[in-house]
C-alpha cells in the first residue's frame, strides 16, 4: 500500500512539473532597451558644457538636470528620451539643441538559485540568458537547464521562460534557475 501511495505521489509530482506552463523568452533582436531607476546616462548637448554630462536615473526615473531640474526618463527608450529632451532645452533653453544620449552603465541583474555563484551582476549590452550562466560559474549538477524563472522589473511575479541559446535577459531582471527532480 505504501509503495502505491509513493509511487502516486512522484506521478502527481512529474505530471505538475510537466504541465508548468512556460513562455518563449524574447531573444536578442526583440528586445528593446528601456530606460530605468539606477542607469547611468551619458548626455552631450553640442556647445552647452552646463548640460552636459553623466547622470544617474533616480528612484523615482527622472534625471535632475542642471538648469532644467527633473525630467522623466524611465520606461522610455533612448531615442524617445533623446526626442524629449531636445524638445524640452529647444523650447526653453538652447536655440536648435543638438543633444546625444548614451548608457554609461546599466541596472545590474540578480541570479539565483542552482548556479555556482549567485548574486548580482553588471549587465552587458545583448546579454543573454546563457551568458549570465556563465557570468555566475555555470549551473550547478541539480539545476534543470530547460527552465528559468524570470522576473522583469516591471512585472510583479516571476514567470517560467523556456531557455534557448538566444533568449534575452534585460536590466533589473530577476533570473533564478530551479533544480530538476531526475
Amino acid at each position: 500500500m505504501l509503495k502505491k501511495v509513493f509511487a502516486l505521489a512522484i506521478c502527481l509530482i512529474i505530471a505538475a512539473c510537466a504541465s508548468t506552463p512556460t513562455a518563449t523568452l524574447p531573444t536578442i533582436n526583440q528586445v528593446e532597451y528601456r530606460i530605468g531607476a539606477g542607469d547611468t546616462l551619458r548626455l552631450t548637448v553640442f556647445r552647452e558644457e552646463a548640460l552636459s554630462g553623466e547622470f544617474q536615473v533616480g528612484e523615482s526615473g527622472a534625471l535632475n538636470l542642471p538648469l532644467v531640474g527633473d525630467i522623466q526618463a524611465a520606461g522610455k527608450t533612448i531615442p524617445e528620451f533623446r526626442t524629449d529632451l531636445t524638445t524640452l532645452l529647444g523650447q526653453e533653453f538652447v536655440r536648435d539643441p543638438n543633444v546625444t544620449v548614451a548608457v554609461v552603465s546599466y541596472r545590474p541583474v540578480y541570479v539565483l538559485g542552482e548556479v555556482t555563484n549567485p548574486g548580482q551582476y553588471d549587465y552587458a549590452e545583448n546579454m543573454t540568458v546563457f551568458a549570465l550562466v556563465a557570468r555566475a560559474g555555470g549551473f550547478t549538477y541539480r539545476a534543470d537547464q530547460t527552465i528559468a524563472m524570470i522576473r522583469h522589473e516591471d512585472e510583479p511575479e516571476e514567470r517560467a521562460y523556456e531557455l534557448t541559446s538566444g533568449g534575452a535577459v534585460l536590466p533589473g531582471d530577476t533570473v533564478r534557475f530551479v533544480a530538476r527532480f531526475f
